[in-house]
Parts: C-alpha cells; sequence; structure tokens
C-alpha cells in the first residue's frame, strides 16, 4: 500500500518521533497506519530498554490536590536532564502520574505503572514509554505520597524540591490558614526534618544517640558525674534537629513550630494538629553520572 508526504506528516504528529523514523515505519508496515504507530512503539520498548541503563537523576517533584475530593498527591519523576525537565510534555505526564494517584489510590510504584492514567486509555507504563520515545530520555517514576484530608503542598525552586503536610484541623476554610499550612510546608523544605513530633522518634534511635553523645563528651574530657546531664541537654537539641514540632519556627527564632501552631489556632479560634508530611528533594540519593568530555572525545577519534 503506497503512502504519501502527508500520511508521514500524520504519523509523526500521532507519535511525536522523526520523520525518518515515521517514514520507515510506514514503508515497513505497507502504508498501514495503524500498524506504523505499533512499529514505532515496539522500537520504542527496545530504545527504552537501552536507555533504563542511564542515570536519570535529575526531573520533576509536582503537586497536585483535588480540593473537591480532599486528596493530595506528590510525585518525583526523574529524567536525565534538567532540560527535559522543562519540557511541557514532561511536565504532563507527571501531572497524569500524579492525578492518577489520586484516582486509583495505588499501593506502590509498580502498582501506579499498572494503573489505568488519567483521562486516557493506556496505562500509565505505556505512556512512560511512549514518553521515553518521544522525548529520547530515560524516565523513571520513582516515588510518591498520597494524603486524604486536609492537605496542603509546596513546590519549591520550579520541582527541586516537594512537601506535602496533613492537618487536623477544624480550621480550613478559614481565612490565614492557607497562610499557615504553607509556612509549615516552607519549613519541612527548609528544615528537613524526619519527624513531627518526639513521640515518633523510636526509644531505639534515642539510646543509640545517647550513647554516641556520652562517648563523645568521655572523649572530651567532661568529668563523668555531669555526662548524663550533658547527653540530655544534647538530646533537646537532637530532637530539633530531627522533630518538626521542636524546631525554631524559620520566620520567627523566638517560636517552635509546636507554639507557632498553638498562636494560630488561637488567632483562629479552633484547632490544629499536623498529624503527618513527606518531603521528595529531586535526585536525593541518586548517584549522578559525571561525564568526562575529553575521555568522550578520544573515543570518537581513535
Amino acid at each position: 500500500m503506497a503512502f504519501t508526504a502527508k500520511d508521514v506528516k500524520e504519523l509523526r504528529e500521532k507519535t511525536g518521533c522523526g520523520m525518518m523514523d515515521c517514514k520507515k515505519a510506514l514503508t515497513e508496515a505497507d502504508g498501514d497506519m495503524e500498524k506504523a504507530v505499533e512499529l514505532l512503539r515496539e522500537k520504542g520498548l527496545a530504545a527504552a530498554a537501552k536507555k533504563s541503563s542511564r542515570v536519570a537523576a535529575d526531573g520533576l517533584v509536582y503537586a497536585y490536590v483535588d480540593e473537591a475530593a480532599k486528596v493530595g498527591a506528590l510525585v518525583e519523576v526523574n529524567s536525565e536532564t534538567d532540560f527535559v525537565a522543562k519540557n511541557a510534555d514532561f511536565k504532563d505526564f507527571v501531572d497524569t502520574c500524579a492525578k492518577t494517584v489520586i484516582k486509583e489510590n495505588p499501593a506502590d510504584v509498580a502498582a501506579l505503572l499498572a494503573c489505568k492514567a488519567a483521562g486516557s486509555e493506556d496505562t500509565v507504563e505505556a505512556l512512560l514509554r511512549d514518553k521515553i520515545l518521544t522525548i529520547g530520555e530515560n524516565l523513571i517514576v520513582r516515588r510518591f505520597a498520597r494524603f486524604e484530608g486536609e492537605v496542603v503542598t509546596y513546590i519549591h525552586g520550579g520541582g527541586t524540591h516537594g512537601v506535602m503536610v496533613l492537618f487536623d484541623t477544624d480550621l480550613a476554610g478559614k481565612e490565614g490558614f492557607a497562610a499557615y499550612g504553607k509556612d509549615v510546608a516552607m519549613q519541612i523544605a527548609a528544615a528537613n526534618p524526619t519527624y513531627v513530633s518526639k513521640d515518633e522518634v523510636p526509644s531505639d534511635e534515642i539510646e543509640k544517640e545517647k550513647e554516641i553523645l556520652r562517648a563523645q563528651a568521655l572523649n572530651e574530657g567532661k568529668p563523668e558525674a555531669i555526662v548524663d546531664k550533658m547527653v540530655n541537654g544534647r538530646i533537646n537539641k537532637y530532637y530539633k534537629e530531627v522533630c518538626l514540632l521542636e524546631q525554631p519556627f524559620v520566620k520567627d527564632q523566638d517560636l517552635t513550630v509546636a507554639k507557632y501552631t498553638a498562636q494560630v489556632a488561637k488567632e483562629l479560634g479552633g484547632n490544629i494538629s499536623i498529624v503527618k508530611f513527606a518531603r521528595f528533594e529531586k535526585g536525593e540519593g541518586i548517584e549522578k553520572r559525571e561525564d568526562d568530555l575529553a575521555a568522550e572525545v578520544a573515543k570518537m577519534v581513535k
């Protein structure tokens, strides 16, 4: 079956693939448009497999809240370069992932990939493979969090850091709560706490920290009689580092986050409790590849 330049253009618009790839696919499919699409997708799977070994440490942290359903999602999708992270097509895919998390409530990333994507007949995994084909980089849906209830989100630096906080409160609709919620989310982004309160810190973690602090004090030559007192003082400092409510509030160092929360609750005439939070930092824990340009050029000229 013959095909025209118009067919090539149509296939390119459908798939986002290059002109020559579309022409080859139509030739191989004898001009059958649907078969050509399938062939390109099959080649995309092969391309995705080749790209999967490449480090994807850039990308985007993104948040979406369904106000009507009172459900929020925070997701991280990684790409190889920040250039792709700014691509509208990539951002649309990340938005789809977040909306799918809200709608389908998957247990983990594997379950999310198997879900039918929000606003699509394809699965998230199928869309991911298509994006790898059209964008040309390894892409990874890395992680997500999903909270139900009174949720506030904050994205910093265009997607370098993202925070989602769940509150138990009767003040969500009151003027002033949104600003407070954003303050708390920004606090988490900046100070990177591990827990909400002291009660959440595992006892074995505290005992281990006390052992370290006690050894430090003895190594400093402190008298045995005052070591335990010093350790207790330093444990309180440790709580201020790892527990959100114990941290000095970033906008007013004279207040802890707990005192700031109580102050806002009193001013607004209700109750506020911070239930939990999620904090994602783009690419954290992923070892980025160090490219040696000189070595690459040397290989090319051999």
